[in-house]
């Protein structure tokens, strides 16, 4: 009766951002994984998350798929020896573990930073894009809603969410950190993904630089979050002026390979450090950049790195965000159970409702039509308490984990004839001559 739930995952803890960086899926990418697992491998509830952190996959199969999830990921992101990076991946094959896991990343526990705000969002929109391609069954559709109503309360019981901690707001530390000893420091940010916009909004709230401009290579995106965020915006064809201009340079841009590298540079005049920080996975700031001298460069392991003693009222809610996330697993559990009962409750119904025709037969031949209508309610009332009993028993054992019991009353009521209490049937059926009397 245990839901065949699992989970693949490939996220900071056991891969380098190189490694991470080659199997981040794109929305395209992701589509098309979420097709392969679907149809070609036929698994059930899927759910695909792909992060500038993290590449999960969660799937519902009675058989372990890992082997052939990581195959279908490596075509999704058109890596044909995709299998040597199998052990960057976690792997859980238990529900209750890969349910765990999902309500970990989903509320932030197992973001780099800390209560990252960001990852709740990316969940919900894997989430939707599993439940548009009919992915998702009623036990991912029930799943996610538990989280997402777990997420709502870590939001306004804790604070954990508390102060902003994501990873925009580690940047923000970091470059505030940088150019401390800079007169009126400038920043220039490249690329309004959901990073880059996150970026733009958290800068836009300091008052520690001098000017912030954004660039992106759509104008219509740059233009509409430059008004809301009163920034400068910058078109990108003048990008290699934002760059002389710019002391720290934030790229988040979706680009296969490197998009800055030492040839764009080498033109500029730097007569200070100029600090470039890579927010995007796959890279889009070549590593040899930092041969350019007066340039250094910043990814986003060091931006963990850089994450500062702000989080401390995050770490110290963790405990409160557990409870939730037990209590919610926990009720979750048990709604699973009681669900795995819905075949067995149907089957004692239908062998109530045999057992009933047969005591009506008895009846048919030498009883009136009004003495028929009397004995139809009482019995009808009766299987209808002899099956809440049941039913009832059967969700107490659910709560209490009785396996044993479950298994037996499964046995009992796999044959032709229902098993249940006979002492209150025959107490109920003792009371049916009455009713023909008095009809």
């Amino acid at each position: 009766m245990t839901h065949p739930f699992k989970a693949l995952s490939l996220t900071h803890k056991k891969a380098p951002l190189a490694i991470r960086e080659l199997l981040a899926l794109n929305e395209a990418a992701c589509q098309c994984l979420l097709r392969i697992l679907q149809h070609e491998l036929g698994l059930a509830d899927v759910l695909v998350l792909s992060t500038c952190n993290r590449t999960e996959v969660y799937y519902a199969s009675a058989d372990e798929q890992s082997v052939a999830i990581v195959a279908a990921i490596g075509q999704a992101a058109d890596l044909p020896d995709v299998a040597a990076y199998y052990r960057y991946f976690a792997v859980f094959n238990a529900a209750p573990e890969a349910t765990r896991h999902l309500f970990e990343v989903a509320l932030g526990l197992d973001a780099q930073v800390v209560g990252d705000m960001q990852i709740s969002s990316q969940v919900k929109r894997a989430y939707q894009r599993s439940a548009d391609a009919r992915a998702a069954g009623p036990f991912l559709h029930r799943l996610l809603h538990t989280v997402l109503r777990a997420n709502k309360r870590v939001q306004l019981e804790t604070s954990f969410r508390d102060g902003a901690a994501s990873t925009s707001y580690a940047t923000l530390e970091l470059v505030q950190e940088l150019t401390v000893s800079i007169d009126r420091p400038r920043v220039l940010i490249v690329g309004l993904g959901e990073i880059g916009a996150d970026i733009c909004r958290h800068f836009a709230k300091s008052k520690a630089f001098a000017e912030v401009t954004i660039c992106n290579r759509t104008t219509a995106t740059a233009a509409a979050l430059a008004a809301e965020c009163g920034l400068r915006q910058l078109a990108f064809s003048q990008l290699s002026q934002g760059l002389q201009d710019a002391d720290v340079i934030i790229s988040s841009l979706n680009t296969a390979t490197p998009f800055f590298t030492r040839q764009v540079v080498a033109g500029l005049v730097i007569q200070q450090p100029k600090f470039f920080i890579d927010l995007s996975v796959p890279r889009s700031i070549a590593a040899d950049m930092e041969e350019v001298p007066g340039v250094l460069v910043y990814n986003l392991d060091a931006i963990q790195s850089k994450a500062s003693a702000a989080l401390a009222r995050r770490v110290a809610a963790i405990p409160q965000v557990r409870a939730i996330i037990a209590e919610s697993t926990d009720g979750f559990a048990r709604w699973t159970r009681e669900r795995g009962l819905a075949p067995l409750v149907q089957q004692m119904k239908n062998n109530l409702e045999q057992l009933r025709q047969k005591e009506m037969a008895r009846f048919r031949k030498s009883a009136s039509p009004a003495q028929l209508h009397l004995l139809e309610e009482a019995t009808k009332a009766l299987v209808q308490k002899v099956l809440k009993q049941q039913v009832l028993q059967l969700k107490a054992a659910c709560q209490r984990g009785g396996t044993s019991q479950l298994e037996a009353l499964l046995d009992d009521f796999g044959g032709e004839e229902a098993a249940f209490d006979r002492s209150q049937v025959d107490a109920e059926q003792r009371s049916l001559p009455r009713f023909l009397t008095a009809a």
